[in-house]
């Protein structure tokens, strides 16, 4: 690691294919928006001697022109990789967006990785790092996943580097706040005019040396005097930090009798509390500057990854079954096992079409190979499978990822990622394996999309290529969800914010050329009679020739909630031939699913057919069904017509500091607090049942709400009566929307 006392030496620059698992790493990054994530990549690359200068590629791309629409909004939206090697290592980089509505590309990065390095801004306030960070985290620790924190911006800090350790340490380290401690100190040049120390270097706490790269390449020597107090208090803590996670029990009473515990058997130690996810080292890290080839930092970081984290061999595989859902034993990370991999991410190039990005967690894939395809997709809590899709399909192109560029592979083993080109058949998710030998792998979880947006095709050519659009999107992006709503005759768009809704169609214009308007999301609402009533239906037409004639008289009454529409026939006498009482009862049900008041379906009534006429000639099933709708009609016509709006159970899962604002928050919504329950340390569920009219936003301004930390996930409760007031300025709306058209 690079706390060792002496410069490193090992081979860097462009990442070539691995050869076995134990010389691969897969770190993901994870950090608050802002938080210079990117930065770092393009930092580390640098410094890898993968770029010839920040952000830029050997060959001339930028490592951050992954797309347009990120150039555009000045954030990451996507998950990227950057591969470089480091000592002889192939360190696969991916970069994940830090702002919430994007955590579907989040927890693909996560899936594809062995290891997280934290990325945490000294620039920006502490408890920005609060709400997603930490949800993650615990992700993290749940899966035993290792991490390290990387502490940024420190030229331009609110906040000084004691203090965002004592912040990580509270935020990461509650469980254990000694397993959270600095491997370096920030070394500050003169203070400039506008108030800010620029970082020149890192004191090493274990090695007792100063790494310093004012001079544009890494130097060491020793620290000065008057820091050796200081330091010593730093150092002896993170000793016993890492003397407490040893398995060698005998290490801590030696320790503590007084005897020398040399730097090899700590590094060594440090590294293997480190893979295992006991022990979380901080570090610091900032680009180069202007003329300087590495990054301060970056050469101890990648140390870090190659001496700390974990091969591909030792992280836990996910669960695989049989395509019917048998559970199979345990895979292992062998490159001559049976292939086993997984599409992380899927996307679109205009050059050379579809790209997935695939994880290989057993044997080895190359090119012209064909594979078995399959998958169910991944959906969110509360949502059911979608039945399995399986095909056969022969691998495109390997290549490797950098910026734009792709550089081409003869393989990909076990424990590597590489893009396949032109795997049409599969969807983030989706599992590869060998055809004769079929699996499927336990999907990951992903977030439900709780933000409607209901579009229209602009034109009729966009309307002929809209269809084809929208599912390329959910295609590949799992946390979209398209809904063909059949009770508003919508197209809706659910996503996970604004940002992540406003990327969507972007990426609809730019990629597969469809233009569309957002139009406004409607809610499927109910009607139902309040009181009973009577319809009399006269369909009567006789102009020469075959005629129609079909009279029938029906009493509607309502029935409770959930019933549903009943027929009854008390017609006696035979005033309405056996034969037509369908077409009457056809009739009614199609009136009512077309609505009766402002076009909603009706529900929950009986309708009663009591009388009626017939002609023996002109009487036809035609006819008594036009009678049948008209007699309901005219029911309606001298009723009181009730709306019934769609109720949702709500379950927001808060900080407890914000309990109080989000039940009066619901409360003005309309909604019913039914309960509450601790649900983790600090951390409450509140359960409600609100009007899905007041929810369409409520994922945008839960965010705003709770600062970020807040999450809430839904599901349909029942239809009830709406109030007065609102349905009238409902039915108002309605015929306006009548009228203009």
């Amino acid at each position: 690691m690079g706390d060792r006392a002496h410069a490193h030496t090992g081979a860097a620059g462009r990442a070539a294919a691995a050869d076995h698992p134990r010389a691969i790493r897969n770190v993901v990054l994870v950090g608050h928006s802002g938080s210079g994530k990117t930065t770092l990549v393009e930092a580390l690359a640098q410094t890898a001697g993968a770029v010839n200068r920040a952000g830029r590629v050997e060959d001339g791309a930028t490592v951050s022109d992954h797309d347009e629409i990120e150039q555009r909004r000045r954030r990451s939206v996507q998950l990227s990789l950057v591969p470089v090697e480091w000592g002889g290592f192939r360190i696969n980089l991916l970069d994940t967006p830090g702002y919430a509505d994007f955590v579907g590309e989040l927890r693909a990065g996560l899936r594809a990785a062995d290891a997280a390095l934290f990325v945490v801004s000294a620039a920006q306030e502490a408890d920005a790092v609060a709400g997603t960070t930490r949800a993650v985290w615990e992700e993290c620790a749940a899966v035993g996943m290792p991490r390290a924190i990387v502490v940024t911006h420190l030229d331009t800090a609110r906040t000084p580097f004691d203090a965002m350790t004592r912040v990580c340490s509270e935020l990461f380290g509650h469980d254990d706040p000694d397993a959270v401690v600095p491997l370096y100190l920030p070394v500050h040049g003169p203070e400039t005019p506008d108030g800010h120390a620029p970082l020149t270097g890192l004191t090493g706490l274990l090695s007792q040396r100063v790494f310093d790269y004012a001079g544009g390449e890494r130097q060491e020597h020793p620290p000065a005097e008057a820091r050796q107090a200081s330091l010593t208090e730093a150092r002896n803590r993170l000793i016993e930090g890492i003397i407490a996670e040893s398995e060698d029990e005998t290490l801590m009473d030696r320790y503590l009798a007084g005897a020398t515990v040399d730097i090899k058997t700590l590094v060594d130690d440090l590294e293997r509390a480190v893979a295992r996810g006991a022990f979380h080292p901080v570090l610091t890290a900032a680009p180069a500057a202007d003329g300087a080839r590495q990054g301060i930092g970056t050469v101890e970081l990648l140390d870090l990854i190659t001496g700390g984290f974990p091969t591909p061999l030792e992280h836990p595989l996910p669960a695989v079954t049989t395509l019917h859902g048998a559970p199979l034993p345990a895979l292992d990370c062998d490159p001559e096992g049976p292939l086993v991999a997984e599409v992380v991410k899927t996307t679109s190039d205009p050059y050379i079409g579809r790209l997935s990005l695939v994880r290989v967690f057993s044997g080895t894939l190359h090119p012209d190979d064909t594979v078995h395809v399959c998958g169910q997709g991944l959906t969110g809590p509360g949502h059911d499978p979608r039945p399995l899709h399986e095909a056969r399909t022969r691998i495109g192109a390997l290549s490797s990822p950098f910026g734009r560029h792709q550089r081409p592979l003869t393989r990909c083993i076990a424990g590597d990622l590489a893009c396949v080109a032109k795997l049409d058949t599969a969807e983030t998710g989706d599992t590869l394996s060998a055809p004769d030998h079929p699996l499927l792998m336990e999907p990951w979880p992903t977030p439900d999309p709780l933000l409607p947006l209901a579009v229209r095709a602009h034109s009729k050519a966009d309307e002929d290529k809209l269809s084809h659009g929208l599912a390329r999107l959910v295609a590949e992006d799992p946390t979209m969800r398209l809904e063909q709503n059949q009770d508003t005759r919508q197209v809706v768009l659910w996503c996970l914010g604004e940002a992540h809704l406003e990327v969507a169609l972007d990426r609809l214009r730019s990629r597969y050329g469809v233009q569309v308007d957002a139009v406004p999301h409607r809610v499927a609402l109910r009607e139902t009679f309040a009181g009973p009533s009577t319809g009399h239906g006269r369909h009567v037409k006789q102009s020469g020739g075959h005629g129609q004639y079909a009279i029938c008289e029906i009493d509607v009454e309502p029935l409770p909630p959930g019933s549903g529409i009943e027929f009854v026939d008390k017609v006696v006498g035979g005033s309405v031939p056996r034969q037509f009482i369908p077409s009457v009862e056809k009739g009614v049900r199609a009136q009512a699913a077309r609505g009766v008041a402002a076009g909603h379906p009706l529900v929950d009534v009986r309708v009663t057919l009591r009388d009626g006429k017939s002609h023996s000639v002109d009487s036809s099933d035609a006819a008594f069904q036009t009678a049948g709708a008209l007699a309901l009609r005219e029911a309606a016509a001298d009723a009181r017509i009730r709306f019934l709006e769609p109720v949702a159970e709500i379950r927001v899962l808060v900080p407890d500091d914000y309990v109080g604002p989000v039940m009066s928050d619901l409360s003005g919504r309309r909604g019913r607090v039914t309960g509450t329950e601790q649900s983790g340390p600090g951390r409450t569920l509140v359960r409600a049942e609100v009007p899905e009219l007041e929810i369409g936003r409520y994922a945008v301004d839960l965010r705003s709400l709770s600062h970020g930390t807040g999450r809430f996930d839904r599901s349909y409760a029942r239809h009830e009566a709406m109030p007065p007031q609102l349905a009238d300025r409902i039915r108002e709306q309605q015929e306006d929307a009548t009228n203009d058209s």
